[in-house]
């Protein structure tokens, strides 16, 4: 069980980029979704370990729009794995006390993917713990555009202003509305970018970039991703006599 310092400033949002699966499968001489199937241990943990220690939001970006463009057979196999997954791990998620959600185009998934991502999170939503966000055929552009396409629409239709738009009524129209930002991000595997993900919510996110690839994360490498959280200062802009 992970246990934490009671003097932790605990985030309520904790988002992933799961990075490395390909190079940990790769490393041992395996298919690419062989790392894939590894690193449901991963989630599995990572998601015990959050529930454990009471973060309210956990969003995991398991697969972006850019994704489609991989080789087709490891598509499928992915498409696959999420179906296999979600079947497999729904005693879990409901002895967690765990609520599933998901965030992106879920309309541009695989008929049975959609049937049975949409059936968990119908078995799982009166669950009140650790709200667990799986971000499917998503891209933070995406989100961005199809909040002002949303916005835009409200506007012709006489539902909302033109002027007067705020950072918070924007907000709104994301598909994150029901959820505060991230207030710290985890990427695995030493690559140093946010590819796409959740960029109008990252605006004011603590990055915690490690070299572990993602198979072989674990509840001690969340503690340490916590630790480093702790020694963060975050100003918002303002200066540290103002904090």
């Amino acid at each position: 069980m992970l246990e934490i310092d009671s003097s932790y400033t605990l985030p309520r949002h904790i988002a992933v980029i799961m990075d490395g699966n390909g190079r940990w499968a790769k490393k041992r001489g395996a298919a690419r979704i062989f790392g894939h199937r590894s690193a449901t241990k991963s989630v599995r943990e990572i998601t015990e370990g959050c529930a454990e220690i009471g973060v309210e939001f956990l969003t995991l970006y398991a697969f972006s729009t850019e994704n489609w463009a991989r080789p087709q057979q490891e598509v499928d196999a992915l498409m696959e794995l999420l179906v296999s997954s979600l079947r497999k791990e729904l005693s879990t998620l409901m002895e967690n006390n765990v609520q599933l959600n998901a965030i992106g185009d879920i309309d541009g998934l695989p008929a049975s993917c959609n049937r049975e991502l949409k059936d968990t999170i119908k078995e799982t939503a009166k669950n009140t713990g650790l709200v667990l966000t799986l971000a499917l055929n998503y891209s933070g552009r995406w989100d961005i555009l199809s909040a002002v396409k949303k916005y835009v629409n409200d506007v012709t239709t006489g539902k909302a202003g033109l002027n007067g738009l705020s950072e918070e009524e924007f907000g709104k129209y994301l598909v994150t509305r029901d959820m505060p930002d991230p207030e710290l991000l985890i990427r695995t595997s030493g690559e140093l970018r946010v590819s796409n993900f959740l960029l109008w919510q990252l605006a004011y996110t603590e990055l915690y970039f490690t070299g572990v690839l993602w198979p072989d994360f674990r509840k001690k490498h969340l503690k340490e991703a916590l630790d480093s959280y702790q020694t963060r200062e975050r100003r918002f802009g303002k200066i540290s006599e103002q904090v």
